[in-house]
């Protein structure tokens, strides 16, 4: 089970750490990662007064989301972060609320068939690690048309930082931030535990942080991103 109190604590220290990167706190937003957690990671975050959790796998969310009571459900806005089956969209309509990991046509118009008019996030590839999903900055922008077009709304962008020194994941995160510019995206979902310094530091609105909040998770698919 995990402990509220103590994700209360964390969270502060998540948040000096936003401001020591020269962030303003009341501004960029924490996504809790609560992927590889039971739904208590779920209950402490709501509880800590965080409003937005992230989930990676469809069938562990669903899971959890039977778990929770509906105080619960009605206090957190679930984004789903993990590389998506366009197959899984249907069983998770009328659970997420923002799709962050858009990131080709036919997903866009799976999500624009089961929960129409429904916020998303084109996920961008500046990692080159073709295992986390994302699309290239050169084919981005015809999503996002795309994805307007088919009633959806594009509420920002979302990438995985590039492993490799600060500089080298900051000018990635900054490759995020003026695509996002060019579009007139509101949010870019950038930054995790190891990395939110450099993306607060590009311009980040939200960042994605699990192990700073919860710990060590008990499991780990290599294969997706661990925020």
């Amino acid at each position: 089970m995990i402990d509220t109190a103590d994700v209360r604590q964390r969270i502060e220290r998540v948040r000096n750490r936003i401001a020591d990167a020269g962030g303003d706190t009341d501004k960029i937003g924490v996504v809790a990662v609560t992927k590889g957690f039971d739904h208590s990671a779920i209950e402490a975050a709501a509880g800590a007064g965080l409003t937005m959790v992230g989930e990676n796998y469809a069938q562990e969310l669903r899971g959890k989301w039977d778990e929770l009571d509906s105080v619960t459900k009605n206090a957190v806005d679930v984004h789903f972060i993990g590389r998506l089956q366009s197959n899984k969209v249907r069983q998770l309509a009328g659970v997420v609320g923002v799709w962050q990991s858009v990131d080709r046509v036919r997903l866009v118009s799976q999500i624009a068939q089961h929960a129409p008019g429904a916020a998303v996030f084109v996920q961008l590839d500046v990692s080159g690690t073709a295992s986390q999903g994302g699309c290239e900055p050169a084919e981005a922008s015809a999503l996002v048309t795309v994805a307007r077009s088919e009633g959806l709304e594009v509420a920002g962008c979302m990438a995985i930082g590039p492993q490799g020194a600060p500089a080298q994941i900051e000018t990635a995160f900054h490759e995020v931030a003026r695509f996002a510019d060019r579009h007139q995206l509101e949010q870019r979902c950038m930054g995790m535990s190891a990395d939110l310094e450099a993306a607060v530091r590009a311009g980040s609105t939200l960042v994605r942080i699990g192990t700073a909040l919860f710990g060590n998770r008990p499991q780990r698919d290599a294969l997706t991103q661990d925020a």
